[in-house]
């Protein structure tokens, strides 16, 4: 027995009461900042119903000399890219053109699956771009953040590095812990899925970056998460380290991306490579 209550350390919800305000906020910010931005909003990328992806770019022209994608969090189980549009607003102002995706929830499909989704979007937007990119993503999108990092691109006829460095926020390497936890009744995992879908038990992508950021007034489970990625992908060779926002909770932790001064945003800014290289 460990002796953590994981069910408590892993509710978000219940630990930011105002987390239904904070939301509300979200949609709003992203609808109206969509409202003026230069996008190409809702394309295909994969076959299901929620494989779509809104594409902002720095200027009119909508030329794309850098890319970053950001993931949105919920669990794997709710939420979509609609609510985090604004997200992408620091980004712009360094001349990153920003992809943001929605996927495939459970229990309609499993981790695994929403891991093959956005592996399929990495293809789509190399195939239209013939750029690396740098990955960002938020909770749940941490997750899919350090997978895309760690995938072997090379068998998937890819180059090697067309994910160089990821950005995970307040996210999630182990899936274990969250077996035993009411979280579980969407995503049915056991724990040998759990171990299968978790990148900390991947080979580290040795050579690449790994920038974990989480919440300081986040629970001990998601500070060790973020600390043990980084860690143990050290000692495999990646370039990680470890930024804690200070007084962030789960939900604030990603405001500072719509802020193009933001140390979150330029660290992103930092990590997203241009063409060639």
């Amino acid at each position: 027995m460990t002796g953590i209550d994981y069910e408590a350390e892993y509710n978000n919800r219940a630990r930011v009461p105002e987390h239904p305000a904070i939301i509300e906020g979200w949609a709003r910010d992203a609808a109206a900042f969509r409202n003026t931005a230069s996008a190409e909003l809702d394309l295909a990328y994969g076959p299901r119903q929620r494989n779509r992806v809104d594409l902002f770019f720095p200027a009119a022209d909508r030329r794309v000399e850098r890319l970053a994608i950001f993931i949105h969090g919920g669990y794997w189980q709710m939420l979509d890219k609609s609510y985090f549009s604004h997200l992408a607003r620091g980004p712009l102002a360094h001349g990153i053109a920003v992809a943001m995706p929605t996927y495939t929830l459970c229990p309609e499909v499993g981790i695994g699956e929403i891991i093959e989704e956005m592996r399929a979007l990495v293809r789509f937007l190399h195939d239209r771009y013939r750029l690396p990119m740098a990955v960002s993503g938020h909770s749940a999108g941490g997750h899919l953040a350090a997978a895309l990092l760690a995938t072997d691109w090379t068998a998937r006829g890819l180059p090697e590095a067309v994910v160089p460095a990821a950005q995970p926020i307040s996210g999630l390497f182990d899936l274990v812990p969250l077996v035993a936890t009411t979280l579980n009744r969407a995503l049915k995992l056991d724990s040998v899925e759990a171990g299968r879908v978790s990148p900390l038990n991947w080979p580290s992508p040795a050579g690449l970056a790994l920038h974990a950021w989480v919440g300081g007034a986040e629970s001990d489970e998601f500070l060790r998460q973020s600390r043990e990625i980084v860690d143990e992908w050290i000692e495999g060779g990646v370039r990680a380290e470890y930024f804690e926002a200070t007084g962030a909770n789960h939900f604030t932790v990603i405001a500072p991306l719509a802020e193009p001064d933001s140390d979150m945003t330029r660290d992103l800014a930092a990590l997203t490579p241009g063409r060639g290289g």
